[in-house]
């Protein structure tokens, strides 16, 4: 890549994505060094990739550097970007550096962009579905988990990318053929600072040629009426007005690509409820202004499943349903959780991140038929519960396992109640992540759906 032939290089992070960047600049004619704070990650990504220079905990750009490239964890107020910033370096992030690659290719790849506080990645998985179903050549990437650098490389024609509100920060330039921004709740707070700078940075998916939102978002509303775009499209659970993806009589309509051409059926998309309708409402706006047809966005949505951690349905023991949704990392996703179920058993809690519970303890009382509350945070979600809603039964654990917890929402519940694991909280304080802290859930649950052995020496 002609822009980066020649150049000196800081690679901030030497984790998954820092070690794609890696490769993509080495192959541009880059000259790399990589810094982290683990010395064993750049141990790991020095075997893997010979020919860079490892530097533990920089707090500056050697000399030299013209270029910073950072995973996108990495807070902006960090030293080592306040240095670069006083130095005149400039810093973007993995997905900036593909898109900047990509500008350079005779014929780039269409990006079909998605963010927004819940829903991104099931929103992006029934984009590839859909997309595929059309028989074009497409890929889920960015914050699903493969790195964009990597997508664009591939040579794929089209990027169904997912954009967390770390990889728009440092992605300024960014500008996706169409982008969707599926709703904003407080999150991530701690990291921008305030839900202002969080809410301007996810708006940066709305640049391009094609914006989509969601008209029944207020805040995404607002957003979405600013927006630089040619074209702005809105959906909604309701009736569509012109111009917009909605439901009617059932059915998914789209009146904004087609004269009310119908989708399919609202029973029909996976996962149920009404976030299952929105994200589907979603992908399809973005599928359509890339002038997909229509009986490919139904194929598509028909055969797409949710992934693991979803409003995953574990087991039903004596009467009472067990539901996995570990990816309900704050109060917004965790309020669309309990929103699926009429009487609740709620186990919640870890790193609320900056984030605020009452609105969702308020909203979401009359569900509650007991809390179990785990993790770092545990005693912020009690004292909304002793304040919004004080005639629900807490269990507040201290030092608890999943199996714990587990055990003493069985105690709460009652035949035709689900236990849901809807944590409204990010899962580091007690887990890896979210994945590790959803197959405790799952390996609890099966554990307490096991009978007792029989045939044994009695006890009396």
């Amino acid at each position: 890549m002609g822009f980066l032939a020649g150049r000196d290089v800081l690679v901030a992070g030497a984790g998954v994505t820092g070690r794609s960047v890696v490769e993509a600049l080495l192959a541009a004619g880059a000259s790399v060094t990589v810094t982290d704070a683990s010395a064993d990650r750049l141990d790991a990504l020095g075997q893997l990739t010979p020919g860079v220079a490892l530097v533990p905990g920089l707090d500056a750009p050697p000399a030299g550097v013209d270029l910073v490239v950072t995973s996108p964890g990495w807070r902006p107020g960090g030293p080592l970007f306040t240095a670069a910033a006083g130095a005149g370096v400039e810093v973007i992030g993995e997905v900036e550096l593909a898109w900047r690659m990509g500008l350079e290719l005779a014929d780039p790849p269409a990006w079909l962009a998605v963010t927004g506080t819940n829903g991104k990645t099931t929103t992006v998985g029934m984009l590839e579905s859909v997309l595929h179903a059309a028989g074009i050549d497409a890929v889920a990437c960015g914050n699903v988990g493969l790195p964009v650098v990597d997508a664009l490389l591939a040579g794929h024609r089209v990027l169904a990318v997912e954009l967390s509100s770390f990889q728009l920060h440092w992605s300024p330039s960014v500008r996706p053929f169409a982008g969707v921004l599926l709703n904003l709740a407080e999150d991530h707070l701690d990291w921008h600072g305030g839900f202002e700078e969080y809410a301007a940075a996810k708006a940066g998916v709305l640049t391009g040629e094609v914006a989509v939102g969601n008209a029944d978002d207020p805040v995404v509303s607002r957003l979405l009426s600013r927006a630089p775009a040619r074209t702005r499209v809105g959906f909604t659970l309701g009736e569509p007005a012109e111009g917009q993806l909605g439901v009617l009589d059932g059915q998914l309509v789209d009146r904004a690509f087609g004269p009310g051409a119908v989708l399919l059926g609202v029973d029909e998309v996976r996962p149920t409820g009404p976030p299952g309708v929105a994200d589907a409402l979603a992908a399809a706006a973005l599928a359509r202004a890339h002038g997909v047809p229509v009986e490919a966005v139904a194929a598509g949505l028909r055969g797409f499943r949710p992934g693991a951690h979803r409003a995953e349905l574990v087991a039903e023991v004596g009467g009472v349903v067990y539901v996995n949704d570990s990816k309900a990392t704050n109060p917004h996703a965790a309020e669309a959780s309990l929103r699926a179920h009429d009487s609740v058993v709620w186990i919640a809690g870890g790193l609320l991140k900056g984030a605020s519970v009452e609105e969702l303890v308020r909203a979401q009382a009359h569900r509650l038929r007991g809390a179990v509350l785990i993790g770092a945070d545990r005693e912020v979600i009690a004292e909304a519960l002793h304040r919004r809603a004080p005639s629900v039964p807490l269990a507040v654990l201290d030092d608890a396992t999943m199996v714990d917890a587990v055990r003493a929402a069985r105690s709460m519940a009652r035949p035709g109640d689900a236990v849901l694991l809807a944590p409204a909280a990010a899962s580091m304080d007690m887990f890896t992540d979210y994945a590790h802290r959803g197959h405790a859930f799952a390996e609890a649950v099966r554990e307490l759906a096991v009978p007792p052995r029989s045939g044994g020496p009695s006890r009396s």
